[in-house]
């Protein structure tokens, strides 16, 4: 491992070589080096070497690695080879201590979609520690995209990248642009085995797109450590059921992790595709299934976490959002079902142990956890809400269906007093907690209405003090439900008991 510095950050960068244990490391592979001052008649060595890295990745084979070497490549990358597990990764990397940048100023984006690193069907390929920036379009025809993943493969690695300006000015939702994308195209094939890790995502303006998103026939696959902000529609997306696989039995991102991303200043507002509506989620699992969304930081997004389908007669199932810290989002904090009654819902989604603070901060009327149509068999339990003066702590409010979710074990709060506080369920509005509790049955073990005492919210530090009221509060779901870690990285559970909120002392 060696250390490079991106945007005053220190982060670790993973050289992959040899990582499938001795086996793996092919017997004849190569490491190769591309400099802005070399030749790509060169041998490619250290010494001598190519000049380009799309030269290069025609060149390599299972098992070699790439070295660019500082400097600006103004070049659009295919990579049309595969490592394999025998033989290795292919490898594309910064060279140590350096910073590689892949530009694509004045590039034209050819109708479709196309990367500035693109990956077509293949498997064992790692691309690590470049800056990737400046790929843009006015065509509605054209889609940019920083790093593009599509088609089938396994055991992709993106790693510790930084990829900004990605733009399209096509008017409307006829416009997209992608920072960085998987779609899974092939099937029973798939993409599988994916890791997204230690990125920077940002100053993307992405039209009717995602910032990073996978999407169709996708699965196991891992996006953890992200930093994702300043963008102009969603952060993360999981996305299933919008035809990009061939069989729809196989058209839906699953089986994934989403953890420790740090996501803020994500908002559609003014994005032409969207005029003046806070429609951006932080994290939306729109359509997955049998994911974990976990330990994420989020604050400063429309929706901070939306998990739901936008297709009708589908939805996002077994998916588990826990110990995530969300605050003064634009729109909710956590949201569940459809946006219209015509699109899909959610089910069968566990929401548990997640502290939401001060969000609706424009007053959309949709609260700290909205629950909107076609939401059946959830569960929201162990979370602490602290709401603005707006005072609305739950707005579910549609009929679509009549028991969308389990409430308990929740702790409440407002600046105002309970009396005045609101809760929306299945239609009805409900003023003052002990109104609330008494007509609706929810929260039956919940705490009475009060502060949760936060270490010191003023700094944003949402850890609490001992004899809080959300301190051993909690119900126990159980490893499968809770998980192992709090959002600080602690055990979750301590002596069999477990706070309610993100944070375990």
């Amino acid at each position: 491992m060696w250390s490079l510095k991106v945007s005053g950050m220190r982060i670790l960068v993973l050289v992959a070589a040899c990582v499938m244990g001795p086996m793996a490391c092919a017997v004849h592979a190569h490491t190769y080096y591309v400099a802005t001052t070399g030749n790509d008649a060169s041998a490619g060595t250290k010494a001598r070497p190519w000049r380009t890295i799309q030269h290069a990745a025609n060149m390599v084979q299972a098992g070699d690695t790439v070295y660019a070497r500082a400097g600006i490549y103004n070049e659009a990358v295919n990579i049309p080879a595969s490592g394999t597990a025998a033989g290795g990764y292919i490898t594309f990397s910064s060279y140590l201590g350096e910073l590689a940048t892949l530009d694509g100023t004045g590039l034209t984006v050819p109708d479709g979609q196309y990367g500035l690193f693109t990956i077509d069907s293949q498997s064992y390929i790692v691309i690590n520690g470049f800056e990737i920036r400046n790929y843009s379009t006015a065509s509605a025809k054209s889609v940019p995209l920083g790093i593009w993943i599509f088609g089938a493969g396994s055991n992709v690695h993106i790693t510790n990248n930084h990829i900004h300006d990605i733009v399209t000015t096509a008017k409307g939702c006829k416009g997209n642009a992608f920072g960085l994308t998987v779609y899974g195209t092939e099937a029973p094939a798939a993409i599988e085995n994916l890791i997204i890790t230690g990125n920077e995502v940002d100053h993307l303006t992405t039209g009717c797109s995602e910032s990073l998103s996978v999407d169709g026939n996708v699965e196991n696959f891992q996006i953890t450590n992200n930093l994702v902000h300043d963008n102009n529609n969603i952060g993360i997306d999981a996305i299933g059921f919008e035809g990009v696989s061939p069989d729809p039995a196989y058209d839906q991102a699953r089986n994934g992790l989403i953890s420790g991303n740090t996501i803020y200043n994500i908002t559609s507002y003014g994005n032409p595709a969207y005029g003046n509506q806070y429609a951006a989620d932080g994290i939306y699992v729109d359509g997955g299934t049998q994911i974990v969304v976990e330990r994420n930081l989020i604050h400063n997004v429309d929706l901070g976490i939306e998990m739901a389908s936008e297709h009708s007669g589908h939805t996002s199932s077994y998916i588990i959002a826990r110990n995530n810290l969300v605050y003064s989002d634009n729109s909710n904090g956590i949201s569940i079902g459809g946006y219209a009654n015509k699109v899909g819902g959610t089910e069968n989604c566990t929401i548990v142990n997640n502290t939401l603070f001060h969000n609706d901060t424009k007053k959309t009327g949709s609260g700290e956890f909205q629950i909107q149509f076609h939401a059946t068999e959830n569960v929201f339990e162990n979370n602490i809400l602290f709401a603005t003066e707006q005072a609305l702590l739950v707005n579910s409010f549609t009929k679509s269906t009549p028991d969308p979710a389990t409430l308990d074990y929740n702790l409440y709060f407002s600046p105002v007093a309970a009396s005045k506080a609101t809760w929306n369920w299945v239609g009805k509005t409900y003023t003052g907690y002990s109104a609330y509790l008494a007509e609706t049955g929810n929260d039956t073990h919940s705490p009475p209405y009060s502060n949760p005492k936060f270490v010191d919210q003023g700094i944003l530090n949402f850890d609490i003090k001992g004899a809080s009221p959300a301190e051993n509060a909690g119900a126990n779901l159980g490893a499968a439900a809770v998980g192992t870690l709090d959002f600080a990285g602690n055990p979750r559970v301590e002596n069999g008991l477990i706070n309610i909120g993100a944070y375990e002392k």
